[in-house]
Formats: structure tokens, sequence, C-alpha cells
């Protein structure tokens, strides 16, 4: 029983579960800022939530991509920040086995998100079911929005705002300036992370006509907009402090420029070479947790001191 549980979470790419863990960390951070309570149950049934609906999106994306033929074509993936699971193609698990994973885990996730909108109110039922289907649909037709050009913004929507807002709303029941705010570096971060992900994937997709918008610019100009990217991540921090919808502290998470830095410097250099792109991949999900963390941290300490 354990080897299976173990097997479907390395199916389910749970190394990539920081995704939903960093913006659940932020919305707890900025309601003890803001109402100087947390309820721990409350939120650990949260990111349940968030985990399940994950889960679901990362399996339906492999078996979409299997049926697309996008991940038989896909010979310069680098695992694990691009390509999928591989259990498919590994033939360790069949296509209508990851399918079913993929709709048990999000008929799950709504049974938690259902417990959550009894305890804590409807909101929480908008959020979740823009945030499930979107995810389920970035590859599954007919909306296939990562094909259209949309899988951008509804995956800042789902791993960035929306889970710290839903965060924050089961924490505190109401919304606020402060948590739309803070949300915004951490969606730019996972949007970093999904970006700089896809140039080893670069050939396969367009091969298959997913036209994300690192296929729409190429290699080269996608590498641009993503150190812009980063670079605005920075700025949203610097304004949040400037007009005083974040606290001082929150300028902690200056602290990990110098590994965007370095994650920028690799995409400008290797933007055509995936192998040599590694270093970029790792920096950009490190930042996105390491910043996460850090905003929560500055947030915490701010309510603390207060």
């Amino acid at each position: 029983m354990m080897r299976r549980i173990l097997f479907w979470l390395h199916a389910s790419r749970y190394e990539f579960f920081t995704g939903v863990v960093a913006p659940a960390i932020v919305g707890g951070g900025v309601a003890w800022w803001q109402v100087g309570s947390f309820h721990r149950g409350l939120w650990l049934l949260t990111l349940l939530g968030l985990i399940l609906i994950h889960a679901s999106a990362n399996l339906a994306n492999d078996y979409f991509d299997h049926l697309s033929g996008n991940d038989a074509v896909n010979r310069e993936f680098i695992r694990p920040f691009s390509g999928g699971s591989r259990v498919i193609q590994r033939g360790l698990a069949t296509p209508r086995e990851v399918l079913a994973a993929a709709l048990v885990c999000l008929l799950l996730g709504a049974v938690v998100g259902l417990l959550l909108v009894i305890l804590r109110g409807w909101p929480i039922l908008a959020l979740g079911l823009v945030g499930g289907l979107s995810g389920f649909f970035y590859t599954a037709p007919p909306l296939k929005l990562g094909y259209r050009g949309l899988g951008e913004i509804f995956l800042a929507l789902d791993f960035g705002v929306l889970p710290v807002l839903g965060t924050y709303y089961v924490q505190t029941q109401h919304f606020s300036l402060a948590a739309f705010w803070v949300s915004l570096p951490v969606a730019l971060l996972i949007l970093a992370v999904l970006w700089i992900n896809q140039f080893p994937d670069y050939h396969a997709d367009l091969a298959v006509g997913k036209r994300h918008w690192v296929v729409r610019l190429g290699r080269r100009r996608a590498a641009v907009v993503y150190a812009g990217m980063m670079a605005l991540t920075y700025l949203t921090v610097l304004v949040g402090v400037a007009v005083e919808v974040l606290p001082p502290l929150t300028l902690l998470a200056m602290l990990t420029l110098p590994l965007t830095a370095r994650g920028i410097n690799v995409a400008l250099r290797e933007y055509d070479q995936p192998p040599a792109l590694v270093p970029a991949n790792a920096a950009t999900i490190g930042v996105h947790l390491v910043l996460s963390l850090l905003l929560a941290v500055g947030l915490v300490a701010d309510g603390m001191l207060r």
C-alpha cells in the first residue's frame, strides 16, 4: 500500500507541491499580520485541498499530453523540471490509470473545498471552482488553455492570487488589499517557474500546437520576458512597502536577489541550450519558495512586534 502511495506521489510530481505550499504560507502570514490569530487546523485543511487540486492538474496534464503526442515527441525534456512525470511513457501506469488518479484527486479536493465552504463561507466555492477547473483544463479539451496562450494567466491565478486569497479568507472570512497585493510576487514567481520550465519543451510543444507564450515569442525573446518578470516581482514588493500596503519587514524578500540574478544570467546566456539552462530552472523554483517564506516571516514578525 505504501509503495502505491509513494508511486502516485511521484506520478503527481510532488516535488512541485511547493507551488501551493508557498502561497498557503503567505496567505497564513498576512492573516496573522492583519488579525493577530491563526487557525492551524483550517490552514492544514486548506493546504490539503490545494495539494489535491495541484496533483489533479499535474496528472491530468500528463494524460492529455500523452494523448496529444506531446510527451512522445519530447526529446529535450529535463527531469524534473519539464516533460511530465513520464510514468505513461515508461510503462509504469496506463493512461486510463493516470486519468482516474487525476479525477480522484479532483473529487477529493472538491470534498475538502466543500467542507471549507460549510465552515467558512461561499467565497471559497468560487475560488475553488476557478482553480480546480482551470488547472484540469490546462491541457484537457475543449478549453486546452495552455494551447491558446491563456495558460500563463490562469497559472498565475491558480498558484498565486487565488491560493493566497483563499488561505487568507479561510483564516479571516474577509478579503483585503494587503492579501491581494502580497499575492502578486507569488503569482509572478510561479509564472516564472512555468515560463522557464517551458524552454526545454519548446520543440515538442511547437510540434503539437501547444502555443503557449514561450512558443509564440521564441526562446530568445522569452528569456528577456523572463528577466523582466523576475524584476517585476521585486518591484511589487517595493511598491507595496512604499504605499504602506505591506510592512517594511517584507523587504526581507530582497535577500533572494543574488539567486534571482544568477537565474536571469543563465537564462539570457543559455536560453537555447536546455541542459545548460538547468541552473536557471532550479534558481527560479528556489526564489519562488524562499521569497514566499521571507514575505511570510516579514509579515509575522511585524505582527508580533506590533
